[in-house]
């Protein structure tokens, strides 16, 4: 066996359902290396296919990852720039083996403020995935949880919801990730301890995995310590245990 894929235990683990990843340092992952920060986005991005194929291995149903917040339109125009060609190139490269592996892509945000070509990647890659169901993939891209709010707040309002009818559940129906579970788990990479805007609402009693690896070298073993991890915590909903 190579490696990169030693044997790990899984038999008495709890998996969880749906993790969302943070995926922070590509940054710093490059500068430490003496490259420029596009250097460190594509790698990144290639990092995203060894996380895709471990949650596959270990059964994970629902990954949900941080691609690009609606504050990471402020950062230099350049970087901005060479993160469109890179989602753009992911898309073209990478669609038809992540079809071939059973994953669903969804979206999670606004595509407005997008290049209409890159507008229609995205849709082609949702319509294209829509029917499998081995590993759903949330790419929350334009994505911030206060704006996910706000446009399911304006929604029922257009929708003519009066406040006596509004519940948890209906509100679910409006956001982003209707219809799917909450995340069990969060991870932040680079050792950051904020939430940085992300799930906000769906994230509420999820649990948190701060790990100090930068993104570029969260792998498959990374992956395996933070479900570790995850089974070492009670898990409470806000209630005391019998």
């Amino acid at each position: 066996m190579a490696a990169d894929k030693k044997p790990l235990d899984l038999s008495s683990l709890v998996i969880p359902q749906h993790v969302a990843i943070i995926m922070d340092g590509n940054g710093r992952w490059a500068r430490r290396r003496g490259l420029p920060r596009a250097a460190g986005h594509r790698a990144g991005a290639e990092n995203l296919r060894r996380i895709i194929n471990a949650c596959v291995e270990f059964g994970i149903k629902i990954l949900t990852i941080y691609a690009f917040s609606t504050e990471n339109w402020g950062r230099p125009e350049q970087e901005i720039k060479a993160l469109m060609k890179i989602f753009a190139r992911v898309l073209d490269q990478e669609i038809d083996d992540l079809h071939a592996q059973g994953v669903c892509l969804h979206h999670l945000g606004e595509l407005t403020g997008i290049s209409p070509s890159l507008q229609e990647k995205v849709r082609r890659a949702i319509d294209l995935t829509k029917d499998n169901d081995r590993l759903i993939l949330n790419v929350a891209f334009n994505y911030g949880g206060r704006a996910e709010i706000l446009h399911a707040v304006k929604h029922m309002v257009a929708d003519g919801i009066e406040a006596d009818d509004l519940t948890e559940e209906l509100f679910n129906s409006y956001l982003f990730t209707s219809g799917l579970p909450d995340p069990d788990m969060v991870v932040r990479t680079s050792g950051e301890l904020r939430i940085s805007n992300f799930l906000i609402w769906q994230a509420a009693y999820a649990e948190y995995y701060p790990t100090p690896a930068l993104w570029p070298d969260f792998g498959r073993e990374e992956l395996y310590e933070a479900i570790v991890a995850f089974n070492q915590r009670e898990r409470r909903y806000g209630v005391l245990p019998e």
